[in-house]
């Protein structure tokens, strides 16, 4: 998190509150550019809320994709589905008016869903991780380790965590301790600026930091197992393979697709959040020099994360496709709806 300035930098004269003494500047946009972000932004939007929409309904109705591992994934759209409908519609507003408007009070709400969303997804996959790599590297014994009981403990300690730390870190003021003349100097009415001192601006990328090495590593053994194991199976086809051996092929092949998926939705998140989180730790370190149009920049392109995995499940995920076209015709409100295959049907 770093200050976002609202255009206190800028020369224009129009005020966010005309009425109001010690109001922010307001950086007006053309009625063309104005229309353009709105659109670009308002699009993001939508696409995260409805598709975690999607993806949380497709894996609670339909009963076969009750598991350990999609639990997991519904929390984690979950997360995205919350950017969606509490972050990114006043980001959005805040973004291209360049003032906020909705107080005080949500304005540090905000930055604590903002925190407490993105470790959430963070932990998340971290833990989506651990679980494809415990199903690669000994898929018979898997569904004996990662039971629902385990997948519900990652999930509550993934939200326990990241709700916990933004809040009390946002609501005790820690976050700008030493920082107090700063953030004196650049309040203004109008504006929603949250200062992270050094200390905390490096807690905060190493709890970015340590989970995304986590998942590097883990990613690496499995794609080096897998690699292993495809050369196994192509040795095993050439002979007459046992039931057991052809079973174990199955599942492998299939907790390959599904690593490979979520390595993808992975290597997403760090795209999109690794310039956001080193921008801020370098900007704590020379004074928060960086333009309010930079950083916007950055927190759009986290933000539009939250709309990339349900794009990257439709994409390879055959039986999320069969899931939505059945909600989107309403197929699913008719009886025993839950019970549908959705892998063996066409698509």
């Amino acid at each position: 998190m770093a200050i976002n300035n609202n255009g206190s930098h800028s020369a224009a004269l129009e005020l966010c509150y005309e009425s109001i003494n010690g109001s922010c500047i307001k950086t007006s946009y053309s009625s063309g550019p104005r229309v353009i972000l709105y659109l670009a932004f308002g699009s993001g939007t939508l696409l995260a809320v409805l598709g975690n929409l999607l993806v949380m309904v497709s894996i609670i109705h339909f009963k076969q994709l009750h598991s350990p591992a999609n639990f997991l994934i519904a929390s984690l759209a979950c997360a995205d589905f919350l950017v969606g409908a509490t972050v990114m519609p006043f980001s959005m507003v805040r973004s291209v008016e360049s003032c906020w408007y909705f107080g005080e009070s949500y304005c540090k709400f905000h930055s604590c869903f903002e925190g407490s969303f993105c470790y959430s997804s963070i932990f998340h996959l971290c833990f989506i991780s651990i679980d494809r790599y415990i199903a690669i590297t000994d898929p018979l014994v898997y569904p004996t380790k990662f039971t629902l009981s385990v997948s519900g403990q990652c999930i509550l300690l993934s939200w326990f965590l990241a709700i916990a730390f933004s809040f009390s870190l946002l609501y005790t003021g820690a976050n700008d301790a030493g920082l107090e003349e700063l953030v004196s100097a650049l309040t203004c009415v109008g504006g929603c600026q949250i200062a992270v001192n050094q200390t905390w601006v490096l807690i905060d990328f190493l709890l970015f930091f340590i989970p995304t090495l986590v998942m590097v590593i883990l990613y690496c053994k499995i794609f080096l197992v897998a690699k292993q194991q495809a050369r196994k199976i192509e040795s095993l086809s050439s002979k007459t393979e046992s039931s057991s051996e052809g079973y174990k092929a199955r599942v492998f092949k299939r907790e390959k697709k599904a690593a490979k998926t979520l390595g993808i939705a992975v290597i997403a998140f760090l795209i999109s959040w690794l310039p956001y989180f080193i921008d801020s730790i370098i900007d704590a370190f020379v004074g928060f020099i960086t333009p309010a149009y930079i950083y916007e920049i950055l927190l759009w392109f986290a933000y539009y994360n939250s709309a990339m995995n349900p794009l990257i499940y439709a994409f390879f995920y055959p039986w999320f496709r069969r899931a939505i076209k059945l909600i989107v015709t309403g197929e699913v409100f008719r009886g025993h709806s839950s019970t549908i295959d959705l892998f063996s049907q066409k698509k």
